[in-house]
């Protein structure tokens, strides 16, 4: 009995003096075999252990030690530092057990996100253009797939769900459900680079932009706050059945940043690309001031400012015999004033929509042109990676002289036809198409019904037949040079 007891005091004693032996080791979902790093940086890495305990990190690449100490909710975070492009590598983690993380590549990660034109795969509901031929040529073990599976909440999450386990390397296998812009995108760079490609993809068909910004930004916005607030306070467990269902909504405010979104972060990214603006085209107004809080919001959380490229709305929608106001012609142009922001470019698609599908098949070029911006502002190729942009007017002799903003490429029409897509009215404010001829590096815009010209429009339209590019067929963006308020407009 005495010995019994002994041995059973003793081994208490071991277990207090020794917590380390009991303590739990988790990664965030973040982290897993087949991983790309961002080169050149301090990487953060993290997960949970037990409060107050120790965890190391290894990285093959360098043999340093990285050492955190758990917080009082168990929770660590290292910063490693990588090297240039390569791999691949491995990590271990340590505490009383090991962790390792095999295939890890260190090379280029950009965020991927907005609605379903993002969220549109190669195969299933998408079958993009030639997606057969795509997909069976589609081998590139040194592109990563991390797919973030669909989720909501009123508060940020620390961890989230992902497809298939965590990173992937692009195949013929694991391509298919994958966004298919991201992935012609990450094709471009890595084809262009030749280093490694992380894509971490997060969207969600349908939803609105406030739904993907924080509770901290979005109390900036009169518009938003007060439900932003009531969204946050909502319980599952609230008697009221109406809660859940709310809490399921995507449409909520906040709702997606939280759960899709702060989980990623602090992963380090290079930049993001952004596909999303037809939920909010009936407040295009109101995407002026929410799209670049989003942005700054997502900027704000990361830490630097890093680059932010999107996409333009495409042509959609049936085209109109006559000039006409249009919501999508707005949000168009609230995307446009967007590049005010620094670190910013937007890929025009306003030529390869399609009038009876708001999802156009053709994202190779979508993700082309999303690359493009990133070789020329993030990689500093000598690339032409925007068309012609709308810069400023002056009226002369009868007509409206557009000046553009400058760039390495000259105007042409794209087709080889006359120019298309521009309006012109008068101080009646009505619009008539207008003959518009490239003189040097402007385009002259004028018509025989308006003797007196005061404003122009070119591709103001949901579905615009326009033709206005430069040399290297790259579109200009529809624009306005007048303010007069539109269908969306608070202030008619």
């Amino acid at each position: 009995m005495k010995t019994f007891t002994f041995k059973l005091t003793f081994l208490i004693g071991v277990f207090c003096l020794s917590p380390q032996l009991f303590s739990q080791l988790t990664l965030s979902p973040m982290f897993s075999d087949n991983m790309v790093l961002q080169q050149k940086t301090l990487a953060p890495v993290w997960g949970k252990t037990s409060p107050g305990f120790n965890v190391k990190v290894v990285p093959s690449w360098n043999k340093k030690e990285y050492i955190a100490k758990a917080d009082d909710d168990g929770n660590w975070m290292v910063k490693i530092e990588t090297p240039s492009a390569g791999g691949p590598y491995e990590i271990q983690i340590i505490n009383n057990k090991t962790l390792k993380i095999s295939n890890v590549m260190i090379g280029e990660v950009w965020l991927c996100s907005g609605q379903s034109n993002m969220e549109m795969p190669l195969a299933g509901w998408g079958q993009i253009t030639d997606y057969e031929k795509e997909i069976k040529e589609a081998n590139y073990p040194n592109i990563r797939l991390f797919q973030v599976e669909k989720a909501t909440s009123n508060n940020p999450l620390e961890s989230l769900v992902v497809s298939g386990g965590g990173w992937q390397e692009c195949s013929s296998v694991t391509i298919p459900g994958f966004s298919a812009t991201a992935y012609f995108f990450g094709r471009d760079l890595h084809e262009n680079l030749n280093i490694p490609i992380g894509l971490i993809h997060t969207s969600w068909g349908g939803t609105i932009a406030e739904a993907w910004t924080s509770l901290e930004s979005l109390k900036m916005m009169p518009d938003f706050s007060d439900k932003a607030e009531e969204f946050a306070q909502l319980s599952i467990e609230d008697p009221d059945s109406t809660a859940t269902e709310i809490l399921k909504n995507p449409n909520m405010p906040t709702t997606l940043y939280n759960a899709m979104i702060a989980p990623v972060v602090p992963y380090k990214i290079k930049g993001a690309i952004w596909y999303q603006g037809e939920s909010n085209a009936g407040r295009a107004y109101q995407y002026r001031s929410l799209f670049p809080l989003m942005i700054n919001d997502w900027r704000t959380k990361w830490g630097y400012n890093f680059p932010f490229y999107f996409v333009q709305l495409a042509n959609f929608m049936q085209f109109k015999e006559e000039p006409s106001e249009s919501q999508w012609a707005e949000l168009r142009e609230a995307q446009m004033k967007t590049l005010t922001l620094e670190n910013t470019g937007m890929a025009v698609t306003i030529d390869i929509g399609e009038a009876d599908d708001i999802h156009p098949k053709n994202k190779q070029d979508v993700g082309k042109r999303l690359a493009l911006l990133a070789r020329s502002k993030s990689y500093n190729e000598k690339v032409v990676s925007m068309g012609p942009l709308y810069d400023s007017y002056f009226i002369a002799d009868g007509a409206i002289h557009i000046k553009f903003s400058p760039s390495e490429s000259k105007l042409q029409s794209i087709d080889g036809k006359p120019l298309t897509g521009f309006s012109i009215a008068g101080p009646d404010k009505k619009f008539y198409w207008a003959n518009a001829v490239i003189v040097g590096e402007q385009v002259v815009v004028s018509s025989p019904k308006v003797p007196f010209p005061l404003a122009v429009r070119y591709g103001w339209a949901d579905n615009p037949i326009c033709n206005l590019s430069n040399k290297t067929g790259l579109p200009a963006s529809p624009f306005r040079t007048d303010d007069w308020p539109g269908l969306t407009s608070t202030n008619k």
